[in-house]
């Protein structure tokens, strides 16, 4: 049975309910999160059509999401330090109801990009703080241990479930009746989290909201002119404006975490070569899976005819095999270190990407689609561990929560830039003429090209910058803990 943790200076008022009670809450609560993040993708298609999508604007309807998600994440984290985790853990609810809600109403194209930005806020809020309050509810060792291993489980149920989950309701009722699932399990958690959980203590801190914002909307705009360059042509005003204030906004970002007293991203977490290429290696793994979500199922339902239920079924091969290799890669880093681990689980994921990007209009689902979803799923088993102890490694115990965030940042922004990028490559790929099937083959063929090079290039990244800091370095404690203990699925694909 778990217990909490005794009383401490961390926690101001004991909890009220049941340990089990107090897990059950914050492993619903985030199952809701990673379920939506992955429902939304068997969807795709018909929030297309019944918006009036052009393909390249489909992206804002992931890209609006993960976008803010990345950008606010460490500011919700902070948040939860300096105003009460279940405070925020109860906003984060009230907000993430909310916007499903709306996104489930929306009429309209704009309001369904903003709903699901106001999605994004409260994932930013939600997720962090779920995890902070598991690990303040819980004492550490053997019972925070087993309270982590409950989360992270139910955080890898919930991404595999949300591509049936989304799949069935698409196909037997509406894409809008996942995110109207939402409403009522946001209701009853947050009444639930109010009478069961204790509130944490506050601590002195300040918000870094002038960086939050310009790494939100300055990646904002450098997606948005990406975006804009594939229907109006690079040299459009509206294009070279959005680079122009992306750059700018960047630039910002960097004076004022150079500045600031209390930055949400220490500048000094990039001096290590190592860190950083975990860092850039993760936006460029991230940019390439969620594009393959992202196409594949427009492949399955738009190329192979499968229904949306059908299309979530078919991503099983591979969530069955990521899930597996994940169980052994903690052994496998024990025997042959974490860069040969990583290496080998690129490379993986590389070939099923290149294998998958030759699909056409005569490809068969189990040769053209299965198979190369079983490498992907064992590359991405292999990857995410040591990637994850590569952006932590050599990091002050004052930091390792700014470098998590960090890690969390980049994993989200990568997967919003490089959804973009691969979005207008596979726009700009169609010949003048084609459309309908024809089309939609050219688009996804050569975006799934992009993302092999993305790999390719990430590959040869963790090449120059990890494994070979790994030879000279090879003991690493703080980034073997953590990358022996479950990760939370938003650190995940």
């Amino acid at each position: 049975m778990l217990a909490p943790r005794k009383a401490t200076a961390s926690v101001t008022r004991a909890a009220a309910g049941h340990p089990t009670m107090i897990l059950a809450i914050i492993c619903i609560s985030y199952f809701m999160v990673i379920l939506d993040n992955s429902i939304i993708f068997t969807g795709l298609p018909r929030i297309e059509a019944a918006m009036a999508f052009s393909p390249t604007s489909l992206t804002w309807v992931q890209d609006a999401y993960t976008l803010v998600f990345g950008g606010l994440l460490l500011l919700g984290a902070r948040s939860g330090d300096i105003v009460g985790r279940r405070r925020m853990f109860i906003i984060g609810l009230v907000l993430f109801g909310l916007a499903s809600f709306l996104v489930g109403v929306a009429p309209s194209a704009w309001w369904l990009i903003a709903a699901r930005a106001l999605q994004g806020v409260g994932a930013a809020i939600l997720a962090p703080s779920s995890l902070s309050l598991l690990t303040a509810s819980f004492a550490e060792g053997h019972q925070r241990a087993r309270a982590v291993a409950a989360y992270s489980a139910v955080a890898g149920i919930g991404a595999s479930a949300g591509l049936v989950v989304g799949g069935v309701l698409a196909d037997l009722v509406s894409w809008r009746a996942g995110f109207f699932l939402n409403v009522p399990i946001a209701i009853a958690m947050m009444f639930a989290a109010r009478r069961v959980i204790g509130e944490t203590e506050r601590r002195n801190g300040r918000f870094d909201l002038v960086g939050a914002l310009c790494a939100t909307l300055g990646m904002t705009a450098l997606v948005f002119g990406i975006v804009d360059a594939a229907e109006v042509g690079w040299t459009a005003a509206s294009t070279v404006g959005a680079f122009v204030l992306g750059v700018v906004l960047l630039a910002a970002l960097v004076v004022n975490e150079a500045r600031v007293d209390q930055p949400i991203m220490p500048l000094r977490l990039f001096a290590s070569r190592e860190r950083t290429g975990a860092y850039l290696v993760r936006m460029l793994y991230l940019g390439a899976m969620i594009s393959f979500f992202f196409f594949t199922t427009q492949f399955l339902q738009g190329v192979l005819g499968f229904s949306p239920l059908l299309a979530g079924v078919a991503f099983l091969p591979m969530s069955a095999v990521n899930f597996a290799v994940a169980l052994l890669v903690t052994r496998l880093v024990r025997r042959a270190g974490s860069a040969p681990v990583l290496i080998a689980g690129l490379a993986a994921t590389l070939a099923g990407m290149a294998w998958l990007s030759r699909v056409d209009a005569g490809s068969g689902y189990l040769t053209a689609v299965a198979l190369p979803m079983v490498l992907i799923g064992v590359g991405q088993g292999l990857a995410f561990a040591p990637m994850t102890s590569a952006g932590l490694a050599g990091v002050e115990s004052a930091d390792a929560g700014a470098a998590s965030g960090l890690i969390n940042t980049f994993h989200q922004i990568g997967s919003a830039l490089g959804l973009g990028v691969l979005v207008s490559v596979g726009a700009a790929a169609v010949p003048a003429g084609v459309s309908g099937q024809a089309a939609l083959v050219d688009r996804i063929g050569t975006a799934l090209t992009g993302g092999s090079i993305m790999l390719a290039v990430a590959l040869l990244l963790v090449v120059g910058l990890i494994a070979g800091h790994g030879r000279r370095q090879p003991r690493r404690p703080q980034s073997d803990r953590v990358a022996a203990e479950p990760q939370p699925a938003y650190a995940r694909a």
